[in-house]
């Protein structure tokens, strides 16, 4: 197991994280959505608590329990008071590696797993983002919806979630990460204490390298007044060594107010309340792109703006007053982030999951400010409109004769 902390002497509480290294990536096509219905289903009880309990342990203290799914792993997070930190160990322990997985709990929190795909349908910027994917990826692990779909959710048996906990919900394949008032040997102790004497097995086994899709697909959407579009390509990894170029120039395309996308899209043309970059990154690729949303009557107007933008950054990279500037911003984000602890325990959990070096702010700060021109170029040739895969969600057009609902 890698256990990890960090001390903070400013805060007078802790943040603590178990992340099993099992997510979407990890599962076989006809079980999708296991790992997010298993992370459900740990909270419905132990053979020591119930599921009220598992909450009114830390709750009682002031405390939080909270957990979440991503494509490579699942994470469970508690936030406790100063010296409550071997309550948070045994809950988080308990939960994680000794729930019932009861059959009877598993009918109740399928139907909410099936309410909270049915709420995201009904975000048509996050529906635009989940297809971009799929065809950006084109049936990649890493393109597939998190939350699985109806059918596969509808369908996942409990024996299903017993036989995906079991295989990765072992002590050899977790990390263990605690950041704030927390003393090293008292977290180690802690795991010593309440870690069940499991034996080690063999490392889930990541997905190959995706491919990759590019083209425009448009898709129609009930409802709506808008038309969401998506615009993205794959990139590097996490490790990659240009990541950093990365961050600065995807910062400095549509990274806050002052950027270029928002500058010239909403500013002055005035094309959308919403227009950003995105960039991602896994243990075998990543991704880099940029949404905006607009009406449907400037919706080309709108992508020709995106793409002209786009295809300007790839041919000239950043300017070096934008490179200085956007150095800068980050570096002012970074430290203001850091400044709590569950920012610090996510930073040390992304560095143990993806064999990351652990770098101090100041090192971090040197990795910005060593950032130049030719590195953000190439980073800039990411975004070039002709990788990227497009995605474009248009509502459905009104019926003739019809009006507006409320006139």
């Amino acid at each position: 197991m890698t256990v990890l902390s960090e001390r903070m002497d400013s805060v007078r509480s802790v943040a603590l994280g178990l992340w099993v290294r099992q997510g979407r990536v990890h599962e076989d096509p006809a079980e999708s959505g296991v790992s997010h219905l298993l992370e459900h289903m740990v909270f419905k009880g132990t053979r020591r608590r119930s599921a009220r309990d598992l909450a009114w342990e830390l709750e009682r203290l002031g405390g939080a329990l909270d957990a979440y799914t991503t494509h490579e792993s699942t994470a469970f997070q508690a936030r406790v008071p100063a010296g409550e930190l071997d309550v948070a160990l045994d809950v988080l322990c308990d939960l994680a590696f000794r729930p019932l997985l009861d059959e009877r709990d598993l009918e109740v929190e399928r139907d909410v797993v099936l309410e909270e795909i049915a709420a995201a349908a009904e975000v048509p910027e996050d529906v635009a983002f989940e297809e971009h994917a799929r065809l950006l990826y084109g049936g990649h692990p890493y393109g597939e919806p998190i939350l699985g779909t109806r059918a596969s959710v509808r369908s996942l048996p409990a024996t299903a979630l017993a036989a995906a906990h079991g295989r990765a919900y072992r002590p050899d394949n977790v990390v263990v990460v605690a950041a704030g008032a927390v003393e090293h040997e008292a977290l180690v102790a802690g795991l010593a204490r309440w870690l069940p004497d499991r034996a080690p097995g063999s490392a889930p086994e990541d997905p190959p390298a995706p491919v990759g899709g590019t083209g425009f697909r448009r898709l129609r959407s009930p409802g709506g007044g808008q038309t969401h579009i998506v615009m993205g390509g794959l990139s590097i990894p996490y490790r990659h060594p240009l990541r950093y170029a990365i961050y600065v120039t995807s910062t400095a395309l549509g990274g806050g107010m002052s950027s270029r996308l928002f500058q010239h899209i909403r500013e002055e043309r005035g094309l959308a309340y919403s227009v950003y970059s995105f960039h991602a990154f896994f243990s075998r690729a990543g991704h880099v792109g940029a949404y905006v949303g607009t009406r449907p009557e400037t919706a080309d107007e709108a992508r020709e703006a995106l793409t002209g933008e786009l295809a300007r950054l790839a041919r000239e990279g950043l300017t070096e007053a934008e490179l200085d500037d956007t150095r800068s911003q980050l570096k002012g984000q970074f430290l203001i982030s850091l400044e709590s602890p569950v920012a610090r325990m996510s930073r040390l959990a992304g560095i143990a999951l993806y064999g990351h070096r652990y770098r101090t702010l100041d090192e971090v700060a040197s990795r910005l400010d060593a950032v130049d021109r030719d590195q953000c170029l190439e980073a800039a040739a990411y975004f070039a409109p002709d990788r990227l895969a497009t995605l474009e969600l248009a509502p459905e057009p009104a019926l003739a004769g019809s009006a507006p609902i409320g006139r």
